[in-house]
């Protein structure tokens, strides 16, 4: 089991996850503070998916960078008023300069296309549509943004830009037989860049492509093209596996507007520069499991080597706040560790997504997973982060919208601007005073011979004037006329080639749209044949399942054989050599006993022989007597009396020696799984302490340990050890135990024998022998074997073995 902040299911919408987990650290990246967010897992658990999402549902990247521009789009500073350094810093320029430099970068050969006229790639135009209008509660709305995102990947261990325009693809140096490498001059590879340190000791990438963008659609299209760039390649366990870290930052750069409200306050040291690190780490994997090799392998390798550096970075960071200690942190063993150093030393917040994929074969690589996330919870890296104060009045620029709202009301309620001047003429009244002056047209006197010819002089002046602007009219109306001539012809023209276009394009589109149905009609028939290949595949993997268990079955149900078969051989093995031993004993017996016999007949015929000859050489001699051991001999054997032995009574178990002396006590250790025999006869000890474990109480209070040990002997019986020592104590004052004695209990079936009767008239010489052994082995069903100098009774078999 492990404990984690919240758990998600996989039925969760990508909606609840941004506002649980990333929500948070985009509104600290607003309020000017850091933020670190990765997704840590297996291969092939939907790491990519939940940084990116699908169309339709996008994943955190998006719905960041739409929350981003949601919150500060009225404020949005106009485009180059803020300018990145080469040194992880920031500045800021006047409106002019700004100007200048939009129009410097509009005057390249290759002009950006509007944010607002751009045309979204269909690729990823559903993950923006689908975004929510998600905003930050807290803006400072006397303050002017600006966003600019850099997209990298760390690639066996080495940094390259996803934004840059050169090739990105992997270095690979081509040796000659000098072993040096072979220049190309036709390819040129990617240059890895350089981690510093900047002034504030944050780490960056120097030299990283850093666009500044005004929109949602814009930053993600800046993402997918470097997305496209990405490395990622076919393995056993996922068909689109990343074999990189992949970063991209978001760095939001914020200051304050002057007293007036206006213009920006051109003051470095109130500038606020934070950045969001969105991080998609490349998948653990086992190598037997991805059967990678060559390229693949050595990607695996370099991944996993940079998460173990990650997960040691994070468990000295857990003990040195844990202990108080102050080991060094190998940050410096990975560019990824190295890269955000600054994270895991306290300047921003860190966010860790651990996805789980509950496939069986990923279950040991997802424990491991888990129980390193649920470390790194115990790590606290936040600290507090101290914003400048630009000691202005809050609320300007609202009041200076509202100021000049007034002031517009007001001037349009006056009729015009305060203080303007008489209106400018308009163009007839121009013309109009063109013409020559009227004069008076008062006639005072009747002999007044003067106004009239001055009036028409000035009126044929202004007819001549007349004429002349009509002929000048006419002119211009012919070269206007001549113009549209002109101006209809090359439209006429243009319309026909246009036409000419519009056709070609028409049999392009329709040729497209030819090809596109052939297409669609094929991507159908190979979905339909990858459908029946599904079924297919799925049939076969039931029968491989079905063929796999019945497999198994018959391989444990073999391995059970077997070892049935090792268990009896090892039985029959174990009774054939007992029966050996038995029979040899016997044997050996028997021609000692013919051995004695053939000794006695011998004596007896030199006894004779004496005898004849004593009455030979002395007739009157008396007759030797019989030596007593032949009359013995002649003497029957007595029988003693025993009980007859039950026919299917079980084997008798051993008893163990007494002990020395009556006040001894024992400690009796048996393991709890001991089997009892049931049989008669057990092995006692007066005054024991019977336990399952020795303790050190119970060793104390006693002098002697035995110790009960069951194993299996060969015959398939139970065979019991009792290993006995001697309890000492010891100079640190506990207590020790020396082993001194082994004793094995064993038990034997019975033979078999019945008891025989002596014949009614057995032979004295042949068969004296022979009488005697039948004596011995009909009284009783078990004979029992006791070993010269032991101290027990007769009827109990002892084998002392010393330690």
């Amino acid at each position: 089991q492990y404990s984690f902040k919240e758990v998600f299911g996989t039925l969760v919408a990508q909606k609840e996850l941004f506002d649980v987990v990333a929500k948070p650290l985009v509104e600290d990246l607003i309020r000017g503070k850091n933020g670190l967010l990765f997704t840590y897992g297996v291969t092939g658990s939907g790491k990519t998916h939940t940084m990116t999402g699908s169309p339709g549902d996008g994943g955190l990247l998006p719905r960041c960078l739409a929350m981003i521009f949601n919150s500060i789009g009225p404020f949005q500073a106009k485009r180059f008023v803020f300018k990145l350094d080469d040194k992880n810093g920031v500045d800021v320029q006047s409106e002019v300069e700004a100007l200048l430099e939009r129009q410097r970068r509009e005057a390249l050969p290759t002009p950006k296309t509007p944010a607002g006229k751009r045309q979204l790639d269909p690729e990823f135009a559903d993950m923006i549509d689908a975004q929510d209008h998600c905003r930050a509660g807290e803006v400072d709305e006397d303050n002017v943004y600006g966003v600019f995102v850099s997209y990298i990947e760390i690639y066996n261990n080495y940094i390259y830009d996803l934004l840059e325009e050169a090739p990105c693809d992997s270095i690979k140096p081509k040796w000659n037989s000098c072993n040096t490498p072979v220049r190309n001059g036709d390819f040129v590879p990617p240059q890895s860049k350089i981690l510093r340190e900047d002034q504030n000791h944050n780490m960056y990438v120097t030299g990283c492509t850093e666009v500044e963008v005004k929109s949602t659609e814009e930053a993600f299209e800046v993402f997918w093209r470097g997305q496209k760039k990405r490395r990622i390649a076919n393995t056993q366990l996922n068909r689109e596996s990343s074999r990189s870290h992949s970063v991209f930052i978001i760095k939001l750069a914020q200051a304050p507007l002057d007293a007036d409200g206006d213009n920006v306050l051109q003051e470095k040291e109130q500038i606020t520069l934070s950045q969001l690190s969105l991080v998609d780490l490349a998948g653990s994997e086992r190598t037997n499991r991805t059967k990678a090799e060559g390229n693949r392998l050595r990607e695996a390798g370099n991944i996993n080597q940079s998460l173990m550096t990650l997960r040691t970075c994070i468990e000295v960071l857990r003990e040195n706040q844990l202990y108080g200690t102050n080991k060094m942190v190998p940050y410096r063993d990975s560019k990824l560790t190295h890269l955000f150093k600054n994270y895991f030393d306290g300047e921003g917040k860190v966010r860790m997504i651990v996805c789980v994929n509950p496939k069986a074969e990923d279950y040991e690589e997802s424990l491991q997973v888990m129980r390193f996330a649920e470390v790194t919870q115990e790590v606290e890296v936040a600290r507090p982060l101290d914003r400048p104060l630009c000691g202005l009045t809050p609320g300007r620029r609202l009041r200076n919208q509202a100021f000049r709202e007034e002031l517009s009301r007001k001037l349009e309620l006056r009729g015009g601007p305060v203080g303007a001047g008489p209106e400018e003429p308009s163009a007839a009244e121009l013309f109009f005073q063109s013409f020559p002056p009227l004069p008076s047209c008062e006639l005072l006197d009747i002999n007044d011979d003067q106004t009239l010819p001055k009036l028409i002089e000035a009126l044929e002046q202004r007819h001549k004037m007349r004429q002349m602007l009509a002929e000048e009219f006419a002119k211009n109306v012919l070269a206007f006329k001549t113009m549209l001539q002109e101006f209809d012809s090359s439209v006429a023209s243009k319309e026909n080639y246009i036409q000419g276009k519009l056709a070609e394009k028409e049999k392009t589109i329709t040729g497209q749209k030819t090809e596109l149905e052939r297409l669609e009609k094929k991507i159908k028939t190979l979905e339909y044949k990858i459908e029946i290949l599904e079924k297919t595949a799925t049939i076969y993997e039931e029968d491989k399942r079905n063929l796999q268990q019945e497999l198994e079955s018959k391989s444990q149900k073999l391995q059970r054989q077997a070892s049935d078969k090792r268990r009896l051989e090892a039985r029959l093995q174990g009774m054939v050599t007992e029966t050996s031993l038995k029979w040899e004993k016997e044997c050996e017996r028997r021609v000692a006993a013919k051995q004695l016999e053939m000794q006695n007949k011998l004596w007896v015929k030199d006894e004779k022989l004496k005898q004849l000859k004593a009455i030979v050489t002395e007739p009157r001699a008396e007759r030797p007597e019989r030596p007593s051991r032949e009359r013995e001999r002649e003497k029957p054997l007595p029988r003693s009396v025993s009980p007859s032995p039950a026919p299917s009574a079980p084997a008798l178990p051993l008893r163990s020696r007494r002990s020395r002396s009556a006040g001894e006590r024992w400690v009796d250790h048996r393991p709890p799984s001991h089997v009892p025999t049931e049989t008669l006869l057990q092995p006692r000890m007066p005054r024991a302490i019977t336990v399952d474990a020795p303790s050190e109480r119970a060793l104390a209070r006693c002098d002697r340990y035995l110790l009960t040990h069951q194993e299996l002997a060969s015959d398939g019986e139970i065979q019991t050890k009792l290993i006995k020592g001697d309890v000492f104590k010891t100079r640190g004052g506990g207590q020790a135990v020396q082993f001194t004695d082994i004793e094995t209990l064993k038990q034997e079936s019975p033979t078999g024998r019945k008891r025989r009767s002596s014949p009614p008239d057995p032979d004295p010489a042949g068969d004296a022998a022979d009488s005697e052994w039948t004596d011995v082995e009909t009284r009783c069903s078990v004979a029992v074997e006791m070993r010269a100098g032991s101290a027990l009774g007769p009827g109990f078999q002892h084998h002392a073995q010393p330690k």
